[in-house]
């Protein structure tokens, strides 16, 4: 999926620091939502990508690599798309999500945003 693709989808899972307004996990919560997107707020806010209410189309890093390996390998819900901000990402990560099948992308949401929106 391209960020194109990505930024066509509604319901965004952030996973990160939501509540910090230093934060770019907080940014990119805020300024989805004023976008009108359906936002969840992930780390801070939900404890789990499996306490999400809704079904998750896109899943958005934006947290330490060894805590999101952690929420990702305990998610059980579906979603069609990972991205992963800048530093966000490590070796142990990505290899679980190609040993997973899980689909994945580099980027930023707010690169995103103002491309795409």
């Amino acid at each position: 999926m391209e960020m194109k693709d990505i930024m066509q989808q509604q319901v965004f899972a952030v996973v990160g620091d939501t509540l910090n307004p230093e934060k770019y996990a907080c940014t990119i919560k805020n300024r989805m939502q004023g976008a009108g997107y359906t936002v969840h707020a992930v780390g801070k806010e939900l404890p789990s990508l499996n306490d999400v209410p809704d079904e998750i189309d896109v899943i958005d890093l934006c947290i330490h690599p060894v805590k999101g390996l952690k929420l990702m390998q305990e998610c059980k819900k579906s979603f069609r798309c990972i991205v992963i901000q800048p530093g966000a990402e490590s070796p142990e990560l990505l290899a679980y999500l190609d040993e997973n099948h899980l689909p994945y992308l580099h980027g930023c949401l707010l690169k995103g945003l103002d491309a795409y929106r």
